[in-house]
């Protein structure tokens, strides 16, 4: 018996008509696949512009760049670093060190019985690096030999000391000299009386 409601077209297939069900239609022949990935070929419109974004994107723009502000980041810097290559070339090759006075003193009652008299010679500077020569000249005759003294940087005065010992009974005026040899020349004295009655 046949169905009354059944189409009476001879190409009708419940087959076909389950695959279209499942599948869907077939893509229209000019269509071009949004993307591919592997061997899946995707279609339809995608996404459009006219779609609103789910949440609101403002865009700023970023602030103005002020103009000298990278220079003023390095002017300190470069303050300091040439202030510190300043010093040490004056260090290097300012002026050199120079012997400004030469004072000797010691105690003038002189020293005690079989004791020595500390002398001091004071040499006053400008204050630059350098090397003081010198040696000492006694009045029986005797001298030190050359000296050196190291006087630093900054450093205006150096003292330079003499002991000198005394030994016996007696009376014996005595005089120490300080003689420069180095930076310049320049000599100074001082003269004490040692004696010892016991």
């Amino acid at each position: 018996m046949s169905d009354p409601y059944a189409p009476q077209d001879d190409d009708y297939s419940a087959t076909v008509l389950g695959s279209h069900w499942f599948s869907g239609p077939p893509p229209p022949a000019d269509a071009a696949p949004d993307r591919v990935e592997g061997s899946v070929l995707r279609f339809g419109p995608g996404v459009t512009a006219a779609m609103p974004a789910p949440f609101p994107v403002v865009v700023t723009a970023p602030p103005p760049r002020r103009r000298g502000a990278g220079l003023r980041r390095y002017t300190l810097a470069a303050v300091v670093l040439a202030a510190v290559l300043a010093y040490l070339g004056w260090q290097r090759f300012g002026p050199a060190l120079e012997v400004r006075e030469v004072a000797v003193t010691t105690d003038p009652k002189g020293p005690a019985c079989d004791a020595a008299a500390d002398v001091v010679a004071v040499v006053r500077t400008n204050g630059r690096p350098g090397i003081l020569t010198y040696r000492w000249l006694r009045s029986d005759g005797t001298h030190s030999g050359q000296l050196t003294e190291r006087v630093p940087s900054g450093q205006r005065e150096a003292r330079l000391h003499l002991l000198w010992t005394f030994q016996g009974a007696g009376t014996y005026p005595a005089k120490a000299e300080l003689e420069l040899l180095s930076p310049g020349q320049a000599t100074a004295a001082a003269e004490f009386t040692y004696r010892c009655s016991r």
